[in-house]
């Protein structure tokens, strides 16, 4: 199969589904973490996808390779973040929070 687009990338679709699981997850998070770390953890999970299309369009294995590395930074800070909100219980650690670190886990070694 020839990958004509972006869109077509196995590893930008996973991304795209976590971003919708992140910003769900995040409207349960408490009103007074709106800048915080609600949009922080968007923001990031956001990053992800997008720098695997840029890296993509931009046509070079090279170019590729560098916005792969700055997705798997972003994925690092949403691992993190999600750390963060299940040991403040905004999110139940178990349940929520490790089978989105498991998926996680997952993209960034296709990346």
């Amino acid at each position: 199969m020839t990958v004509k687009s972006y869109r077509d990338l196995k590893v930008w679709q996973m991304a795209i589904d976590i971003v919708g699981e992140i910003y769900r997850l995040t409207e349960n998070f408490p009103k007074q973490e709106g800048f915080g770390l609600t949009s922080h953890l968007q923001r990031a999970a956001v990053s992800i996808p997008s720098n695997i299309a840029e890296g993509h369009a931009r046509g070079s294995d090279r170019e590729l390779a560098h916005f792969l590395a700055i997705a798997r930074g972003s994925l690092a800070e949403v691992e993190t973040q999600l750390i963060i909100a299940g040991r403040l219980t905004y999110l139940d650690h178990c349940g929520t929070v490790e089978p989105l670190l498991v998926r996680l886990d997952t993209l960034g070694k296709m990346m």
